[in-house]
């Protein structure tokens, strides 16, 4: 087996050696691949991938950064066909925007021993405006099969020169070849940061460079402002970052995980400041003194932030007759989320303003939660913004402006930071929603100190389920629900709730348990988010007891039970997030059908994790009429490090096992 596999590896790497990666190139060789050898689960995988990004000085439009991409994709089988889809996102602010150019793609299939290739046309080509910010060109590849080699170019073209993608060496499928560069002229200095956990060595050199004036042309973007009289050049150091790397493993996502992108193999780049001939120095982001004064100092968002004529009449009246500051607090939290709608963007400046977000009542995550933390330094607390970047946006490591993407407002005590988000209507004190539940957030203050924040809440959430059942001889059960949900529990299920058609929330609850039938539902407190919310029904489900004989076999969690455990790797690099510490109690009756006596029943059992980390409790106990059943599980931390992970792995197993141990009713 090792000297087939050793084969395998050995003809790949010639194969990969001996390759043509020129477009139009393909070989008869790669369409007649059946698999990836390094990685025979992949469906598809990257044969090729190469990037060139550099910033070019145009007369008519000053710097741009242009990004040339070219892709070839071997597509192994019908699992494979999301990626014969390819969606280029494109910024857009004002009147600049990003655009796509030089677009051609072709598709190859083996065809009686011989390469067919069918070209994309302009009518799988597709422009949409996504939002206010982003535009999006998106193509299919057509004629696509099992066994398809797909390939294509295209560039693009960004006024945003500062705004450089990250360089993304690790997918969710392998990569065979990867070639990429980053060249810069010597009047940009970008800061480069990695992330992930494969070795990538960039490989650094310089040359020289010009920028051609010509005659009676304006030169723009701080190099002068003065026409030149005749045509002109300009001499300089272009700084030439490259990588070249091959056999990439695949990235694959595993449950518990916040963003597979943060632990994904990517250099970042982030203008730290620019130095134009015969200009000052302007610094970017290269401490995070500089990214807290340059945020601070933005007109949208520390202008934004001293505004307050606009809410001063209608917060002195709400405030009026309100002395405790916390009280206060909860007022103005209350009043904001009535007011302002979110209009669904995010960001950590202003688009429109505060002003015209109170006025038109709608405005994005920023206008919201500035104008909160002014209305709430208004009325005498200690608040301040806190830059976030959500879980989808990944986590700033490093001093950087664009790793934020949100913001809230936090209220400093003696007692504690309290965080508030204004944008969900559904959040409470500290109960922000799960997509800003992302490691730490930066608190800035108005000396523009700032200091970092976890994001993460200390107090439990709580899931508490009490439920008498109805056993009866053929194995079948009736009886009722009751479940009370605190703190994040209680907010997850509002939006399901609230968010959803009620016929089509109550049809999905009834498909969960397969088969349930369920009658007089009932939800309390749905939109009084001081109090926890319940949930009120009468269900049926039949085949929850194995009928054997005269005997009868059940788990006496029945439909409730963990059945799989999520952790199936053997080895784990990245964190488990759960995102918050919970607990879920279970307190049940089950009566015991006429007729029937208790036999055996699973004895009591705990199980911990190390730490603390972790505590299942179990207990079963009854009489000839009635079994109760008080089962309780804790994740105390929201974030289980890797080195705890065969613990969890180990603790979930034992407690799965624990929960399929079943009661035997014997017939009298």
């Amino acid at each position: 087996m090792k000297t087939t596999t050793l084969l395998l590896v050995l003809c790949f790497s010639i194969t990969t050696l001996a390759q043509n990666y020129d477009f139009g190139k393909v070989s008869k060789e790669e369409l007649e691949e059946k698999l990836n050898p390094l990685d025979t689960a992949a469906n598809a995988t990257y044969l090729y991938k190469n990037r060139r990004t550099y910033i070019k000085y145009e007369q008519s439009f000053g710097f741009q950064l242009i990004t040339d991409i070219h892709e070839r994709i071997k597509i192994y089988n019908q699992e494979g066909f999301d990626y014969a889809t390819r969606q280029v996102e494109l910024y857009k602010s004002g009147s600049d925007e990003e655009k796509v150019s030089s677009l051609k793609a072709i598709t190859y299939n083996l065809v009686d021993g011989k390469i067919e290739e069918t070209k994309l046309e302009k009518d799988g080509i597709f422009k949409t405006e996504v939002s206010k910010y982003y535009n999006e060109t998106k193509f299919t590849m057509p004629n696509i099969k099992e066994g398809s080699v797909i390939e294509y170019k295209y560039t693009i073209v960004s006024p945003f020169y500062w705004n450089v993608d990250d360089f993304v060496f690790q997918h969710a499928i392998p990569v065979k070849k990867l070639e990429a560069s980053f060249e810069t002229p010597e009047y940009f200095n970008f800061k480069l940061n990695t992330k992930g956990y494969l070795l990538v060595t960039p490989n650094v050199e310089t040359k020289s460079g010009q920028i051609y004036f010509p005659a009676t042309r304006e030169v723009r973007e701080g190099l002068s402002v003065t026409p030149a009289r005749s045509a002109s050049t300009l001499d300089h150091i272009t700084t030439l970052t490259s990588y070249n790397l091959s056999n990439i493993p695949a990235l694959k996502d595993e449950p518990y995980v916040n963003n597979i992108g943060n632990y994904r193999s990517a250099i970042q780049y982030e203008l730290s400041f620019t130095k134009f001939p015969n200009s000052p120095i302007k610094y970017y982001s290269t401490t995070w003194e500089d990214v807290v004064k340059t945020i601070y100092e933005s007109s949208s968002f520390g202008d934004e932030l001293n505004k307050t004529g606009y809410f001063e009449d209608d917060v002195n009246v709400l405030i009026s007759s309100i002395s405790d500051p916390m009280a206060r607090a909860a007022s103005i939290f209350n009043f904001v989320k009535t007011k302002v709608k979110w209009n669904g963007y995010n960001g950590i400046s202003c688009r429109d303003g505060v002003r015209k977000a109170y006025k038109d009542q709608t405005g994005n995550v920023a206008e919201i939660n500035l104008m909160l933390t002014a209305m709430l330094r208004h009325a005498g607390l200690n608040a301040n913004p806190v830059l976030v970047s959500t879980r989808q946006n990944g986590i700033p490591l490093f001093p950087t402006i664009d790793g934020y993407n949100y913001v809230i407002s936090g209220i400093e005590t003696e007692q504690g930071v309290v965080l508030l988000d204004a944008s969900n209507k559904f959040t409470m004190p500290n109960i922000l929603p799960t997509k800003a539940l992302n490691w730490e957030g930066r608190i800035i203050r108005k000396n523009k100190s700032s200091s970092t924040i976890s994001l993460y809440p200390s107090e439990q959430s709580r899931n508490t389920i009490t439920m008498l059942a109805n056993l009866d001889e053929s194995g079948n059960i009736e009886g009722n629900y009751r479940s009370i949900k605190t703190n994040h529990d209680a907010m997850s299920y509002r939006e399901k709730y609230l968010e959803t058609d009620k016929t089509q929330f109550l049809e999905n609850l009834e498909n969960k348990y397969k088969g349930m039938e369920i009658s007089d539902y009932e939800v309390k407190n749905d939109y009084d988010l001081s109090e926890p919310i319940t949930e009120t029904y009468k269900f049926s489900l039949e085949s929850q007891a194995d009928v054997i004989g005269n005997k009868l076999y059940f788990s006496p969690l029945f439909f409730l039970k963990t059945n799989e455990n999520p952790f199936k790797l053997e080895k784990r690099e990245f964190p488990v997030d759960f995102g918050y510490p919970s607990e879920t109690a279970y307190r049940m009756i089950i009566n015991v059908p006429e007729g029937y006596k208790v036999e055996s029943m699973p004895q009591p059992a705990v199980v911990m994790m190390p730490d603390n980390l972790a505590e299942f409790k179990y207990n079963v106990s009854g009489n000839e009429k009635s079994i109760q059943v008080i089962v309780s599980t804790k994740m105390n931390a929201p974030i289980i490090s890797p080195m705890y992970y065969d613990s969890l792995k180990e603790y979930f197993n034992k407690f799965i096992e624990k929960e399929a141990e079943q009661i035997i009713l014997t017939k009298i």
